[in-house]
C-alpha cells in the first residue's frame, strides 16, 4: 500500500480518488464501516480508495502533556486500511498550519486542490477545520457548489450502544480484553522492539521479551495472557506483565511477555503483542520464591486461557 504524505500533492494516478476522512485511530468496527463504503464507491466508479488519517492525533496537538493514548501506530493503521481494501493512505499531519486552516480552505485548498478528492466519506460525528467549524452539513454543502460527493456513514452499534475509541479505552483501562476485542473486531495489539532489560525473568526462569509501550494507551496495569506474533510470522502463547514490576527497584513501566516453550533471540526484532484476557493486577512480593511460585501460576492461568487458540 502507498503512504502519503499530506504536504504533497498527489500525483495523477491517484487524484480523482474516494477519500475515508477521520482520525481512525484503533481502526474500530465504526471505523470500518466508514472506510468500507469509501472503497465500495471507489471499486463502483473505477478509483482509488484512499484513506486519511491524522498523525500526531490532534488531541496530542492541543493537549501535549496528556497521557498516552493511541490505539494503534501509523504502520498498524497502514496494514488494516490495505486489509480493507484501500490503495493509498494519506497521512495529515496535524501541525500549526493545519490547525489554522479553516473548514472552507481545508475543503478547497486541501481535499480538492492538493488532494483531488472526488468523492469524500466520513462519519456522522466529524469536525474539522479550525475551532471545528466544519462538520458533515458543511460538506454536504460544498459538494454542491464543488462538484464532489459526499457521504456521511451512520455510527455502528454494539449491544445498543454506539462503537466508540473512548468506550475501547475505557474496556481497556478496565483490564476488560473481551470488551475491545469485539469493539475492534480483533485484539488490542501492541507493537515494539524487543529490548535488552535487567535479565529479571530470566533470574527467575522465565525470560522475558521487554518493549516499550511508546505512545500506546496503557491498559490497566496487570498480568495478562497474551499471543506474540513474530516478523516471520509465527504465534506465540505467552503471559505478560505490564506495570511497574514492584518486586524490583527502581520502578520500571515495560510490557514483559513471556513465550511458553520458547528460547530464541529476538532482541531487536519488532514483534506484536495481543491482549487476551487479564488475569491478575501487578502485586509486589516479599521474597523471590514467592513471585516464581505466583509467576507460575500466573502462567498456568494463560495457558488455560488460550488453550482453545
Amino acid at each position: 500500500m502507498i503512504r502519503l504524505d499530506g504536504h504533497q500533492r498527489i500525483e495523477e494516478a491517484l487524484r480523482g480518488g474516494v477519500i475515508a476522512l477521520g482520525n481512525f485511530d484503533g481502526f474500530h468496527a465504526g471505523h470500518q464501516a466508514v472506510v468500507s463504503r469509501a472503497v465500495r464507491h471507489a471499486q463502483d466508479e473505477g478509483r482509488p480508495a484512499i484513506v486519511a488519517t491524522f498523525d500526531p492525533h490532534p488531541v496530542r496537538f492541543f493537549k501535549p502533556d496528556i497521557p498516552p493514548f493511541r490505539l494503534t501506530t501509523l504502520d498498524q493503521r497502514q496494514e488494516l486500511f490495505a486489509a480493507a481494501g484501500a490503495d493509498a493512505m494519506l497521512v495529515l499531519p496535524f501541525d500549526a498550519a493545519l490547525a489554522g486552516t479553516t473548514a472552507q480552505d481545508f475543503i478547497t485548498d486541501l481535499l480538492l486542490d492538493r488532494f483531488g478528492a472526488a468523492g469524500v466519506v466520513t462519519g456522522s460525528d466529524f469536525v474539522f477545520g479550525k475551532g471545528r467549524g466544519g462538520d458533515v452539513v458543511t460538506l454536504a454543502e460544498h459538494a454542491r457548489t464543488h462538484g464532489f460527493f459526499t457521504e456521511m456513514v451512520a455510527p455502528v452499534d454494539d449491544e445498543s450502544e454506539v462503537i466508540s475509541s473512548s468506550r475501547i479505552r475505557e474496556a481497556l483501562h478496565a483490564g476488560d480484553c473481551a470488551t475491545a476485542a469485539r469493539l475492534l473486531t480483533r485484539p488490542f495489539t501492541v507493537r515494539g522492539r524487543v529490548e535488552h532489560g535487567d535479565k529479571n525473568g530470566r533470574l527467575l526462569g522465565f525470560p522475558t521479551a521487554n518493549v516499550d509501550m511508546g505512545n500506546y494507551l496503557r491498559p490497566r496495569y496487570g498480568i495478562y495472557a497474551v499471543t506474540g506474533k513474530l516478523p516471520d510470522g509465527r504465534i506465540l502463547k505467552g503471559a505478560a506483565n505490564l506495570g511497574i514490576r514492584p518486586s524490583f527497584d527502581p520502578p520500571k513501566e515495560l510490557l514483559e511477555p513471556h513465550f511458553f516453550d520458547f528460547a530464541e533471540d529476538i532482541y531487536g526484532q519488532e514483534i506484536d503483542v495481543a491482549f487476551r484476557a487479564f488475569i491478575r493486577p501487578e502485586a509486589k512480593y516479599d521474597s523471590m520464591d514467592a513471585l516464581m511460585a505466583q509467576i507460575a501460576r500466573d502462567c498456568d492461568a494463560a495457558k488455560l486461557l488460550l488453550a482453545d487458540r
